[in-house]
């Protein structure tokens, strides 16, 4: 179990590398900075020379060779591709585990899952972008972490949670939980869709309180991308809908954590309590700079990262909560 333990861990944490990749990747629009798949251009890597550079454009004249965007691209990819391995290693060391068959069944589903966001990440591409698919990939990569920390709570001897005495709070923690996977999810819908900046000013949205909104064409499914949905379709109205529903959601769960907090504070978990208040306001303090500095790259980035971090300390509670 030693070993599955640290694998699980350090799988998390390259899972946090994989996410932030991921932001970037999608933060400075180089979603189709390779065309193709699982290729650049039809290169292992993204082509340098002038020649393959030539070659390149050749071959997919709609869609100029640009490094800066190539590189973000293969840098994610080949990043992502090191995750399953490291979740094959994984799934291979919960075969020589005898005694309990969970860890088996929990390794083998996350590396099914790792293939799942393989295949969202080739669709992504050969849909040119399609929104609920790349909302499917971001949020994916969020629970591609949260599979391997459970592996790594599952599969350590921790002892002090039977002091933890949570368990009438496993309901609330529950909430809390299903809530953030939701403003996880909607976070990723709004960055597919352009919308981070649809709302440019703070605590009011384009002025108001009740600015115009059209959440049906906001919030539809099957929408059509063009050539591709690079920088998106919708219209401002579209737009504020998804970031007003993502601010809303953010004031709830809020709410709902402060509540879990103030409730933990009384427990043997208090130290818990002190890092869910210390991640939550941290993540509240990177949205609001976002608008305010309108989406720095790095603010941005650390957003996604802090948002994978409250999601695991809300998942270590409610591992506590739920444990017999």
């Amino acid at each position: 179990m030693r070993k599955i333990q640290n694998l699980s861990l350090f799988g998390t944490i390259f899972s946090f590398i994989v996410i932030g990749l991921g932001a970037w990747t999608r933060l400075v629009d180089a979603g189709l900075g390779c065309p193709d798949w699982p290729g650049c251009y039809g290169f292992v890597v993204f082509p340098t020379s002038e020649l393959d550079i030539a070659l390149a454009e050749e071959r997919f004249p709609q869609f100029p060779y640009d490094i800066n965007k190539a590189i973000p691209e293969v840098v994610h990819r080949y990043f992502a591709a090191s995750l399953g391995l490291v979740a094959i290693i994984l799934s291979f060391l919960s075969l020589k585990q005898h005694g309990d068959t969970r860890i088996k069944f929990w390794c083998f589903g996350l590396l099914f899952f790792i293939c799942c966001q393989g295949l969202f990440g080739y669709l992504t591409v050969s849909l040119k972008l399609l929104p609920i698919i790349v909302t499917g990939h971001l949020f994916g990569g969020f629970i591609t972490a949260a599979l391997f920390f459970f592996i790594f709570l599952k599969a350590g001897d921790f002892d002090f949670i039977n002091s933890f005495h949570i368990q009438k709070l496993k309901y609330l923690a529950l909430g809390c939980l299903i809530i953030l996977l939701v403003q996880i999810f909607l976070g990723a819908w709004t960055s597919t869709n352009y919308a981070s900046l649809a709302c440019p000013d703070f605590p009011t949205c384009q002025g108001s309180f009740s600015p115009e909104m059209d959440f049906k064409n906001g919030f539809r499914l099957d929408q059509e991308v063009g050539p591709n949905y690079l920088y998106g379709s919708l219209d401002n109205a579209s737009r504020v809908a998804i970031n007003y529903s993502h601010r809303l959601t953010a004031l709830l769960l809020t709410l709902c954590f402060i509540i879990l907090i103030s409730r933990l504070w009384f427990t043997a978990a208090a130290p818990l309590a002190s890092t869910l208040g210390v991640v939550l306001l941290t993540q509240i303090s990177l949205g609001i700079m976002n608008v305010v500095y309108f989406l720095p790259l790095y603010i941005a980035i650390a957003h996604n990262l802090v948002a994978a971090l409250l999601l695991l300390t809300t998942l270590t509670i409610n591992y506590l909560a739920w444990k017999k």
